[in-house]
């Protein structure tokens, strides 16, 4: 029975684990003033008829604290590349020498970093809404378990490391929401 306790307590902590990535991506996307090859990630071009990721058809690098430079690995993508920024609505005005495309990452006044604020917030509540759906599917499980013969003292045992689980993950959670709010306020 205990292998069954094991495999609850794994799988919630793999579900918080999956929470936290989610949020990291998420954060990662929320602009804090300063230019960010990952800012980017995720973005789709038309290449030849098929959308593939824009790292798969070209560089990103940021020369400087304000500039994203993007490198085709064909001078035909510079269009399509600047069409999918300008289409992807992440507030870049994207310009061409002919040869590249450099996005200038404009400073954030003081409205547009508390509403940034406000969104990492709001991921970093909905990270913690899944870190506790996922100790209320545990602790589900651990009582179905317990109506099926599980001793009570294993059960509230491993309800308790289910507990300080999700503490130790809400805690994070804050964390980096605090950081990210450090980082976005920064001027």
């Amino acid at each position: 029975m205990t292998e069954d306790i094991q495999m609850v307590i794994d799988l919630t902590e793999e579900s918080m684990s999956k929470a936290m990535e989610h949020l990291d991506e998420t954060l990662i996307h929320i602009r804090a003033g300063k230019a960010d090859p990952r800012m980017l990630e995720g973005l789709t071009v038309d290449y030849y008829g098929s959308q593939t990721v824009i790292t798969q058809v070209a560089n990103i690098n940021t020369p400087d604290a304000r500039t994203i430079k993007i490198q085709p690995w064909e001078r035909n993508m510079i269009d399509p590349i600047e069409k999918a920024i300008m289409y992807a609505n992440l507030g870049f005005n994207p310009t061409n020498n002919g040869e590249a495309i450099l996005i200038n990452v404009p400073p954030l006044t003081e409205e547009r970093r508390r509403d940034l604020v406000k969104q990492a917030r709001h991921e970093g509540e909905n990270t913690k809404v899944s870190i506790r759906n996922a100790r209320k599917d545990a602790n589900d499980q651990l009582k179905k378990m317990l109506k099926d013969g599980l001793a009570e003292d294993l059960e509230k045992e491993a309800a308790a490391r289910v507990q300080k689980m999700t503490d130790d993950y809400t805690k994070k959670v804050e964390e980096r929401i605090k950081l990210k709010e450090e980082d976005i306020m920064k001027i």
